[in-house]
């Protein structure tokens, strides 16, 4: 199933996207929830149920002829209000090459590390509001991203894939002035924008595209192109099959004396040159003249990866007088 949340009477409305068409949830059966929120908490009831909706609407039984179109609505996130965010490092020669860090990163290649991010600074397509600091050096992240659909604790990889509710495009967008001079895990913390879409993707609708996980590793990966254009020009392309460990073992780890619940999410970490620091410090060793790249006010950063669809967003200033660094509150 292919999953929307878009804005409806100032609140979160989930739909279902069949082609061009949208379906509230709510409308599709009784008994079915109309946030994503109430959807992933009630899971178990509301899959099959909203399965069978589905099948009902593509042999003309359910809804006929009162599908919204999709391209009239204004899109959230997905999860338009995930309860955690954390993040990980999936993409080892991006972990180890792709950052100030340098060989401190090969422990991250030992272990399935994570961080946590701001989830309060979840959002969907459209604008990303910039204030001068984040503008200096600002990056775009090229990612996908799941979100857990059950409570779980002490989760086994060989059984953390049933926790998975769905997979999504992420761009967690990175003001690279901000995280200069400190360890990068540690400068997350002033996130101020990471953006999911445009649609959740339930596993079964990936089935096609599934791989067998990375030698002695354990979970569903899956062979999806991901690539990122600015501006309408192609940056960035890669795989999201080329994880080096899986979600579910992310999953495993997150879990371990830990509660997940509905509604966290997990970021597959920054695909192999899918950022401009990557790409520059690559164009820098091949060309000592080459010129650095970075998010300026007025781009255009559109992802894109076949059946997760395409998210796009645009840089824009915030009306403000002053940034932190210039008067050294950080």
């Amino acid at each position: 199933m292919q999953l929307v949340s878009y804005l409806r009477d100032s609140h979160d409305q989930l739909a279902l996207l069949i082609g061009d068409l949208l379906y509230n949830m709510d409308e599709l059966h009784p008994d079915l929830p109309g946030s994503m929120g109430m959807f992933l908490n009630y899971w178990e009831d509301a899959f099959p149920l909203a399965k069978r909706a589905e099948e009902g609407v593509r042999a003309g039984r359910v809804l006929q002829n009162k599908g919204i179109a999709y391209d009239a609505v204004q899109l959230l996130a997905p999860v338009p209000f995930p309860t955690s965010y954390r993040n990980a490092y999936t993409f080892h020669h991006h972990t180890v090459t792709g950052s100030q860090d340098g060989p401190a990163r090969q422990e991250f290649v030992q272990y399935p590390i994570f961080y946590f991010g701001n989830h309060h600074s979840i959002q969907g397509a459209g604008e990303v509001r910039c204030l001068p600091d984040h503008l200096e050096n600002l990056d775009f992240q090229l990612e996908a991203a799941i979100v857990i659909c059950k409570y779980g604790r002490n989760i086994r990889a060989v059984h953390a894939d049933e926790y998975v509710g769905g997979v999504m495009i992420m761009n967690e967008i990175s003001a690279g002035q901000l995280q200069m001079g400190v360890n990068s895990v540690l400068a997350r913390g002033p996130g101020f924008s990471t953006a999911i879409g445009p649609v959740l993707i339930t596993p079964d609708d990936l089935e096609q595209f599934e791989i067998p996980a990375p030698e002695n590793h354990i979970g569903k990966s899956w062979n999806l192109p991901m690539k990122c254009n600015v501006n309408g020009v192609q940056v960035s392309e890669a795989n999201l099959g080329n994880m080096t460990r899986t979600f579910a073992e992310l999953i495993e780890y997150a879990s371990y004396g830990a509660d997940l619940y509905p509604g966290d999410i997990i970021g597959s970490g920054v695909l192999d040159s899918g950022c401009f620091r990557q790409l520059n410090q690559t164009g820098k060793l091949n060309n000592p003249n080459y010129t650095e790249q970075w998010l300026q006010p007025g781009d255009s950063i559109e992802m894109e990866a076949g059946r997760l669809g395409r998210l796009t967003n645009v840089i824009v200033t915030e009306d403000e007088n002053r940034g932190i660094l210039n008067d050294k509150k950080i």
